[in-house]
């Protein structure tokens, strides 16, 4: 459970972190790896082994379990070369001085690590005496992987539907399972109890005696139910979380997973208050389950980690997050967009990203998966479907079909992205003799959504000069709203100085706190929310925004307790912050009298 960073990179649409570990690995950095696009693998497996001169064989669709088979020999091989590049960092000579000095600059000044190795090498640099030390005390970055749970499409055979283990997620987590990895697997979008079930087959889940777990299992979720949830299940299956990831619902990049207006600070503060709770309820459970399955129990309590991410940008934020809700490390991703070194995005996207201001970043509904998406605006992906909707011809080519799981119109599944879907959404939308107002709005839902299981990966294609016949030239990207404040590109080293407060990289002097932020990203959703129940209100739809219109207000109350009572941090901007609030508040009353109205709505009705 030792990190030498107090950060890591998280997952990144589908190509952006595809091979991040290769990248920052040996400097001791932790990141994550998206395992939806089996196809994307494959080609960046068959370029590493050209660049590597290592030997490769093609693993063709027609090969039985080839996506899994696709997954665990990509992972290999990231492993492997990522191997070579630490011990060669660790292995000191004149020549690979300049890295193992690189590894240690971007370490926290906090680092007892960063100390040692100070006091080593204050008066002498001793190659052979920093090499012995070196070899018992660095520490590799951990290459976790992401699967996101519901993405977990039936596959078929010559027409005939196999069993769900060759199901997308099933096979991606057997590809890991059966990788040589010793790290995490973070599991996203929420639970799927078949596919938390099929880990039990997985000897390297399990802990051993002592504790340790060769695969652990991270949980990012957005809120504390969730987490207890989803760990209490996977416990009786004698299957331990080490780790939560808690999220911002909304201040966050790629698919937005909204709460019921529960906001961040309050919820990392639950977790603070609750942990111990959460640990030993959830570890009673798993000693039971194990002992029923006559496997070891462990000889202690095992450990449990806390992260968050979502819109953290400054290192007073960071500080905070980490020392006020004693969390143990926290994700920056959006930023790691801009650093070459870290990410995989093309030149274009990169041009794109760097002028972005918070006009050009928006929640979309153009995800297939029906869950909020952020996106930039003018990417290349919505410039691709917006032509094709001139012509006529809404809805993309479905090449990959990794979200083609909407059954309307045929069993085996189609996705909402894609021409044929779209053509027959909009045959049966024509029948239906709606008002102008009506269709209109209807059939602007259907043709938003965008293929965004191929545009999220073509960046990478891109950024390697890699074949994109199949998949176009369409990138879409999906930075977080934090975007807006970073605006060059930039080395490894000089993110990772922002992140640990050595230098500043942003330049704007009207960025909004992380929790603030947040809390407007929330009021535009309800009003967003409120705009969309006036087509069809129902008195559920009101209860439920009424609610979430409650935990909202509740939310900014706990904000306004929590920076009164504040000494020292946040000193310069406290005053500001507590201004911005009450502004939140009178919205929000603003708000709750358009959802009142509602009321009058159904009455007339």
């Amino acid at each position: 459970m030792t990190n030498v960073h107090s950060f890591h990179i998280p997952v990144m649409g589908i190509g952006f972190t595809i091979d991040t570990p290769l990248k920052v690995s040996q400097f001791g950095i932790d990141s994550v790896v998206s395992l939806v696009d089996d196809i994307l693998i494959e080609k960046l497996r068959k370029m590493y082994c050209d660049k590597f001169e290592r030997p490769y064989t093609e693993i063709t669709e027609k090969m039985d379990d080839f996506r899994a088979k696709r997954i665990t020999s990509y992972l290999d091989l990231i492993y492997d070369e990522s191997v070579k590049k630490f011990e060669e960092l660790k292995n000191v000579t004149a020549e690979s001085a300049t890295d193992l000095k690189k590894y240690f600059s971007m370490l926290p000044e906090t680092s007892s690590l960063k100390k040692e190795f100070k006091n080593l090498t204050k008066d002498s640099f001793n190659f052979e005496e920093i090499k012995a030390w070196a070899k018992d005390n660095l520490i590799m970055g951990s290459i976790d992987v992401n699967i996101m749970t519901k993405v977990d499409k039936e596959n078929y055979r010559k027409k005939i539907k196999l069993s769900s283990e060759y199901n997308d997620a099933h096979a991606a987590l057997r590809g890991y399972a059966n990788s040589v990895l010793n790290s995490s697997l973070v599991l996203s979008a929420g639970m799927n109890p078949r596919l938390y079930s099929y880990m039990e087959q997985f000897e390297d889940f399990y802990p051993d005696e002592n504790g340790i777990i060769k695969k652990k299992i991270v949980l990012k979720v957005s809120d504390y139910r969730s987490a207890l949830i989803q760990g209490k299940f996977l416990a009786k299956k004698g299957l331990w979380v080490s780790e939560y990831r808690i999220e911002s619902g909304l201040n966050c990049g790629g698919h937005a997973f909204a709460t019921d207006g529960f906001l961040m600070g309050p919820i990392l503060n639950q977790f603070k208050e609750e942990k111990e709770d959460l640990t030993q309820s959830v570890y009673e459970i798993l000693t039971s389950a194990l002992d029923q399955k006559n496997r070891v129990v462990p000889n202690s309590i095992l450990p449990l980690k806390i992260s968050a991410q979502g819109g953290v940008g400054t290192i007073e934020e960071h500080n905070f997050i980490l020392n006020h809700y004693k969390v143990d490390a926290i994700g920056w991703g959006t930023p790691f967009l801009l650093v070459p070194e870290a990410t995989t995005v093309d030149k274009s996207t990169i041009e794109k990203l760097v002028v972005a201001k918070e006009d050009d970043l928006y929640l979309s509904n153009i995800s297939p998966l029906g869950i909020p998406f952020h996106s930039l605006k003018g990417n290349t992906k919505d410039l691709e479907k917006a032509k094709l909707i001139e012509k006529g011809r809404p809805g993309s080519p479905c090449p990959k079909k990794f979200v083609a799981m909407n059954k309307d119109f045929l069993d085996t599944g189609i996705c909402t992205a894609s021409r044929q879907y779209q053509h027959l959404k909009i045959k049966e939308l024509e029948k239906q003799e709606l008002a102008v107002e009506d269709y209109e709005y209807q059939y602007n839902k259907i043709i938003e959504k965008s293929c965004t299981c191929v545009g999220l990966g073509t960046s990478a294609l891109l950024a390697y000069g890699l074949d994109t016949k199949t998949e176009g030239k369409g990138v879409s990207v999906c930075p977080g709203p934090n975007m807006a404040y970073f605006s060059k590109t930039m080395e490894l080293s000089e993110m990772i100085d922002h992140i640990y407060g050595r230098t500043n990289v942003i330049t704007r002097e009207d960025r909004p706190h992380m929790f603030i932020k947040e809390l407007h990203i929330y009021l535009d959703y309800l009003a967003t929310r409120i705009g969309e129940t006036r087509f069809s209100p129902s008195d559920k739809q009101r209860k439920y925004l009424l609610n979430f219109a409650s935990n909202l207000n509740d939310g900014i109350d706990y904000y306004q307790t929590l920076f009164n009572n504040l000494k020292k941090e946040f000193s310069g901007s406290k005053q500001q912050i507590l201004e911005l609030l009450d502004e939140g508040r009178k919205t929000l009353k603003s708000l709750v009298k358009e959802i009142e109205s509602l009321e009058n709505n159904l009455a007339i009705q």
